[in-house]
């Protein structure tokens, strides 16, 4: 489940359990883009404490929080595991669905429990961000590269968005392509390419393997 810029696993009794950077970890960029591409503050400082989860506004790494905390007045949204490429390209915007089917209920709530309790790294907004956690618990896929873009839909499209319209080839465009036509073709491409149901740089991996490694980086 999602709301507009925040991803989480939905665990039942309305709660769900996500990923947050907390304070001092933001964009920085002064604008909405800090809150629409990888925005993930768990709730206001100036208002009063949540009666449900408290004080969240210091919290980071992985929490749990009310529904109404996770929203933080947003929308929610339901992200799509197993879809079709059709439909994965008919979604204009990355970060809402991926081609990866999800795993039964069992596994997904066992991941998120564990990485609650024992973390998911340092949080880092292209490579291991809000939306990275909630598509491990959902698939048990991690990468394994070191150097390469996260699991994360809305860090791939700002990839593949940047690619389209810096690489485009000039001798198709020469040919009588218009830059929207040959941008939008290699945009689209690049996020097929770079969805963690298709990439080959991926791995299953247990979740008390994945945190046992993990630990050991940081």
């Amino acid at each position: 489940m999602e709301r507009a810029d925040v991803i989480g696993i939905y665990v039942g009794n309305g709660i769900v359990i996500h990923f947050t950077r907390g304070p001092g970890q933001e964009i920085g960029t002064g604008t909405v883009l800090d809150r629409f591409v990888f925005g993930s503050s768990p709730s206001d400082p100036s208002k009063p404490p949540c009666p449900i989860c408290g004080d969240l506004s210091k919290s980071d790494g992985v929490i749990s929080s009310c529904l109404e905390c996770f929203l933080y007045g947003g929308e929610l949204y339901l992200f799509q595991y197993g879809v079709s490429p059709a439909m994965f390209l008919a979604k204009a915007r990355g970060g809402t669905c991926t081609l990866a089917p999800s795993d039964p209920p069992g596994a997904v709530l066992h991941r998120a429990e564990y990485l609650l309790q024992n973390g998911f790294g340092t949080y880092n907004i292209f490579k291991n961000n809000c939306e990275d956690l909630a598509i491990y618990c959902k698939t048990g896929l991690i990468v394994f590269k070191r150097v390469s873009i996260g699991r994360s839909g809305q860090a791939t499209t700002c990839v593949a968005a940047v690619s389209a319209f810096v690489s485009s080839p000039l001798r198709l465009l020469t040919a009588g392509f218009s830059v929207t036509a040959v941008g939008c073709g290699i945009y689209c491409m690049g996020r097929i390419l770079s969805d963690i149901g298709v990439r080959g740089d991926v791995k299953r991996t247990p979740v008390e393997k994945l945190v046992t490694e993990t630990q050991k980086k940081d």
